[in-house]
């Protein structure tokens, strides 16, 4: 988990970078069918927000693990608001869908701990739950895209402006290490970030799926729900679980 999303200061930007989007009307579209949903790594918590504000009248929980996060999620009283992981916090088969958007997926950067994350899903879901999240397909290699000369400038709430950099320091495998650094007069100096995320195809994501007791439902390579190919942008996977085996 990036350092930035627990400095306050980083995590108040966070909505101005990750404007609403295609991919959060897709998310949305599959709330009102669930009278429960979980956020996975729920960040500022927009998603859940919008939904109340869009007519959900049934229980909304965002779970986060840094602190920044949650305090702009926390500005609201009408969603519940869980600091944490999965790994920490725990759910008795409460929800009809549990989300994990704006790529958590991919901080998962090896087999075990993708195992834990999913095994926590599948605890928290109704057997009749969905899962849904994204992954950004390995394929088209869209991390070639993440270099300094293709930083973007952004105005922040109070009107001074931000320059956000990327730049990629290794890859190896399916893994990308790269730093985010933020520019601007509020900083007194440039505030760097570290990251890996991990690339998995989709077979590898099906995989794991599978071993951790779910089967994929749909698939789609992009927000507006066109089949998944090969050279897809994303992997947009709704999973369902299937009944674990004894004694696991």
């Amino acid at each position: 988990m990036p350092d930035s999303y627990e400095d306050a200061d980083l995590a108040s930007l966070y909505d101005t970078i990750n404007g609403w989007g295609p991919s959060d009307e897709f998310y949305l579209d599959l709330v009102p069918a669930a009278d429960s949903v979980l956020d996975v790594g729920c960040g500022t918590g927009l998603l859940l927000k919008t939904a109340r504000d869009r007519g959900h009248r049934g229980r909304l929980v965002g779970l986060d693990p840094a602190t920044g996060m949650l305090a702009q999620a926390r500005v609201r009283d009408d969603v519940e608001w869980v600091q944490g992981d999965l790994s920490t916090v725990s759910f008795d088969h409460e929800f009809d869908l549990v989300l994990m958007t704006g790529h958590v997926f991919q901080i998962f950067t090896t087999d075990e701990q993708v195992s834990a994350l999913l095994t926590g899903v599948h605890q928290a879901l109704k057997p009749t739950g969905r899962l849904a999240f994204e992954s950004l397909n390995p394929v088209p290699k869209p991390w070639r895209n993440w270099v300094p000369r293709n930083a973007s400038t952004y105005t922040a709430p109070d009107g001074t402006d931000f320059r956000v950099t990327h730049d990629i320091v290794w890859e190896k495998d399916d893994l990308v290490h790269l730093t985010e650094t933020y520019e601007g007069e509020r900083w007194a100096e440039p505030q760097v970030d570290q990251a890996t995320m991990r690339f998995a195809s989709a077979a590898t994501i099906d995989s794991l799926l599978a071993d951790n007791g779910f089967e994929v439902e749909q698939r789609y390579g992009f927000w507006d729900r066109s089949p998944f190919a090969e050279d897809s942008r994303e992997i947009i996977t709704v999973a369902r679980p299937r009944p674990r085996p004894a004694g696991r």
